[in-house]
């Protein structure tokens, strides 16, 4: 076997759309080539475009997909950071608002900033032993609740090939869009939808390259979904915007949402550790209904959850732990224990209820074949346990 690099990312570099037909074009002459591929390296560029706009015109589009940009997105919405990431066809690396302080103006600023402070305060008196830079990690990581997710705050690296980046191009301009999502949250996405499809075809458009088979964005639902386990499955629950952008980085997996339309029947997540103080509940509440206009990224939207059992596994691996962001950490507990007993109470000598069993109340250090070299934030036997 013999192992040959025919192009590579280099930072700094734009390839040109003609100089990324032509490698589509020499990529798709492996498919039929009667010598080696240095052969395909030398012929005419002519040949090269012929095969390219042929495969092109067909349909058959993967040859392009070899083709790879890196981009950097800045003043981002996390809904359109979303929006890209649940086509799964991509690398992404994001600014957390775990970690770092989003920028922000208004009201939103001031409620945001507002509740940064109160989490330091309260997370630092329910857990004194935590040191400050993990307990003003967890203070933005719950003060982001009250960020829109039509705030530009996000930067993103998008790493994307040249056929996904074109089909992007036609989902993010479909017109059957207004119809899948509350008029209002639409009005408001419009525009950053539009500038999205303009910023992806400055760098690559390819007129010869769309979607040919009926595909639209995948991240808002067309329709309701069952609940269903067994060698397959599906769930639906409530959780907010902030949990679903955790959720989507389990790629093997997929999800849809539907945004409420009802604003009188609009509801929040409430981190835990306030549940039970009726008066900062209350306030936090108050506070989240002044930005109900915004979408914010606390609000709860109905998610519908599918995959196989394999790949919900994975997901296990990387959130039933104590480290893990709350809200995920609990619902992907609570989806386990949920899969593991309707595959149970149907077939109780299922292989799907014994895989799932072997994860039932544990955290991920003490699945078997993980070692963490992190101690945790509040130790393992608070991973399930803890409230923030």
């Amino acid at each position: 076997m013999d192992i040959k690099v025919i192009g590579s990312t280099q930072v700094g570099y734009q390839l040109p759309v003609e100089d990324a037909k032509l490698f589509s074009g020499k990529s798709a002459g492996i498919c039929y080539m009667r010598e080696d591929f240095d052969a395909i390296l030398v012929e005419p560029e002519e040949t090269t475009l012929k095969r390219f706009n042929g495969t092109a015109g067909s349909g058959h589009h993967s040859v392009s997909g070899h083709v790879s940009y890196n981009l950097l997105l800045s003043g981002v919405p996390k809904i359109i950071a979303m929006i890209l990431n649940n086509e799964k066809d991509y690398n992404t690396s994001e600014k957390s608002a775990r970690y770092t302080k989003m920028e922000t103006s208004g009201l939103e600023e001031e409620l945001y900033l507002k509740w940064i402070d109160k989490f330091k305060a309260i997370i630092q008196e329910k857990y004194p032993q935590l040191e400050e830079a993990k307990v003003k990690k967890l203070a933005l990581e719950n003060a982001r609740y009250f960020i829109s997710v039509f705030t530009p705050s996000t930067t993103m690296e998008y790493t994307v090939d040249f056929r996904q980046g074109n089909y992007l191009i036609g989902f993010l301009e479909s017109p059957n869009l207004a119809s899948r999502m509350p008029a209002d949250f639409y009005e408001k996405l419009k525009p950053w939808l539009d500038e999205t499809a303009n910023a992806l075809r400055s760098v690559f458009n390819c007129e010869e390259i769309r979607d040919n088979k009926g595909r639209e964005l995948s991240l808002f639902a067309t329709r309701s979904r069952h609940e269903f386990f067994g060698e397959v499955y599906s769930t639906n629950y409530l959780g907010s915007f902030a949990q679903l952008a955790q959720a989507q980085r389990h790629r093997s997996l997929d999800y849809e949402i539907t945004i409420p339309s009802d604003k009188k029947r609009f509801a929040f997540f409430v981190p835990m550790i306030i549940r039970n103080n009726d008066a900062v509940r209350d306030e936090y509440l108050q506070d989240m209904m002044k930005l109900v206009k915004n979408y914010p990224q606390g609000m709860l939207i109905e998610i519908n959850e599918r995959g196989t059992p394999e790949n919900f596994i994975l997901k296990c691996n990387e959130r039933l732990c104590g480290a893990a962001q709350w809200e995920i950490c609990m619902q992907t507990k609570k989806t386990l224990e949920k899969y593991a007993s309707e595959v149970y109470d149907r077939y109780p000598n299922h292989s799907v209820y014994k895989m799932l069993a072997k994860y039932l109340h544990k955290t991920k250090c003490q699945f078997g074949y993980y070692t963490c070299d992190r101690p945790c934030p509040l130790g393992r036997a608070q991973a399930f346990t803890r409230e923030i």
